[in-house]
């Protein structure tokens, strides 16, 4: 009964999402006009809503510090600016409202920032109200009032949480580099990455204040992944072959409280020196230190079977390793250690600059359950293929490389893939050009042959005598599992 309850009230809230979306492109409602598959104009009916908060519902907040909230999607600045009224913070305690000296947004990060005007007061219970109904809503740029948590989508409604305050935070350190300083060997296609101890001000993480230089200064730019603590300078174009840089964050960097960084358990600045004769093909996904590795999960690994790794095998976090033996790693096994732990990061850089290059256009922009063999009967061209929601190869694939060697392609995938065919290469293709990237989950085929690496947001599996001539990196955004089930499968990670 209470699946067939669900089940109802799934398909009651895809109805009124129909509904809304008719209208509003019927001139019943405002809407995004956007590029659809094919060539059609589509209508963005997708209310925004909020991802993550800082402090979270029923945590802890220093009373120092600033409060924010990340969106699920762009918002439109003039809604929660100062002077806007759409984001307020109430002490319950005395039931008084807290002045701000700014409220912000900042695009990049799709964040707003509240910033009381005074220390709030430890001990007390303050509650924070972003508004999705009323005068003056937060909306996106097409004029969509927030989705909150007051009321069932696809209704607009208030979002509100609380939290307790706690002591003031300290001055923020850096806790991990990557590069690591001192290494050698970098790729020259790769990001360079700060994570921090504690929530930085995002408008303060800027090319300005995360800089590299090796003979010169590298131009790029600098993203800040709020959830994460992670800063990430993406240079213009590839660094110079065997060459020192030098990356430096400044003390403009400040926490939410508007300390300034402080030296911290990583060098600041950190030094590091790219390949000598590597070069790697232009476009690549560079994963770092993740790139050794044959499957990599941040929850659990389980193998069912006597599958090898031609590779190495990461956990981080976790202790939740089963089934090996019988299943053979031909390298080394990471499990919460300081190379776990560096990978692991590498693995959300790879994710974020494989999510952020630009789109596919054109009949590279997939529809939902796309099938990319049936799609390119003669053949998979090299470049950046994106669908907002599955792939299914169900067709065999063949990825032509056209005779470049330093072909790519990058499949943005905006919900799970699922391969039951074969993909396999030709004319030059090398699967170490070639990356998978689900924001859920990824499934090979029982006896398929798959070319690539997965770089999934949440689990992957392989449904048993497969052979994977890549790598299964899993978990780059939220707890991710590897599951090898079936019959042995086998994971060769492709040569540099």
């Amino acid at each position: 009964m209470n699946k067939i309850k669900r089940v109802t009230e799934l398909l009651m809230w895809f109805m009124a999402l129909l509904l809304v979306a008719f209208e509003a492109g019927c001139g019943g409602g405002s809407g995004d006009p956007i590029l659809g598959v094919g060539g059609g104009v589509q209508v963005d009916t997708t209310r925004p809503r909020v991802a993550l908060t800082i402090p979270a519902a029923s945590g802890v907040g220093a009373i120092n510090a600033a409060i924010t909230a990340t969106f699920t999607k762009a918002m439109a600045p003039a809604t929660i600016n100062s002077p806007a009224t759409s984001f307020t913070l109430v002490d319950k305690t005395t039931a008084s409202a807290v002045v701000a000296t700014s409220v912000s947004y900042v695009s990049s990060s799709r964040t707003a920032i509240f910033k009381p005007a005074a220390p709030l007061t430890s001990g007390h219970v303050y509650t924070a109200t972003i508004k999705g109904i009323g005068v003056s809503p937060a909306t996106d740029p097409a004029g969509h009032a927030l989705a909150g948590n007051q009321a069932a989508l696809p209704a607009a409604s208030n979002y509100v949480w609380s939290f307790n305050t706690g002591a003031a935070t300290a001055a923020p350190t850096i806790i991990l580099t990557s590069p690591a300083s001192g290494v050698s060997n970098v790729p020259i296609n790769t990001t360079v990455n700060a994570t921090f101890d504690q929530n930085m001000d995002p408008t303060t993480i800027t090319a300005t204040t995360f800089t590299l230089a090796g003979a010169s200064a590298v131009v790029g730019t600098v993203v800040y992944d709020v959830p994460n603590k992670l800063a990430t300078f993406t240079p213009s174009s590839n660094l110079a072959l065997n060459t020192i840089y030098t990356a430096t964050v400044t003390t403009g960097a400040m926490d939410l409280a508007g300390l300034a960084l402080t030296p911290g358990i990583k060098p600041n600045p950190w030094i590091f020196t790219t390949s000598a004769t590597v070069v790697l093909a232009p476009g690549a996904v560079p994963l770092g230190s993740a790139s050794t590795f044959g499957i990599m999960a941040t929850a659990a690994v389980t193998a069912a079977s006597a599958s090898t790794i031609n590779g190495d095998v990461s956990l981080e976090p976790g202790t939740s390793i089963t089934g090996f033996p019988p299943a053979v790693v031909n390298g080394a096994i990471h499990i919460n250690d300081t190379v776990s732990h560096q990978a692991r990061n590498d693995l959300l850089a790879a994710y974020n600059n494989a999510k952020t290059l630009p789109p596919g256009t054109g009949p590279n922009a997939l529809s939902a359950g796309a099938d990319p063999g049936a799609l390119f009967p003669g053949g998979v061209p090299p470049g950046t293929y994106t669908s907002g929601s599955t792939i299914i190869v169900s067709t065999p694939m063949v990825l032509d490389a056209g005779g470049n060697a330093n072909a790519v392609w990058v499949f943005q995938i905006g919900s799970s893939l699922t391969s039951n065919a074969d993909v396999t290469l030709a004319n030059g293709a090398q699967a170490k050009n070639v990356f998978w990237v689900p924001t859920s989950d990824a499934t090979i085929g029982v006896g398929t042959t798959f070319n690539g690496t997965i770089v999934a947001g949440r689990d992957a599996t392989s449904s048993g005598g497969a052979t994977i001539n890549g790598r299964i990196l899993a978990g780059a955004i939220t707890a991710g599992t590897i599951a090898l089930n079936g019959t042995p499968s086998t994971i060769n990670v492709p040569a540099p």
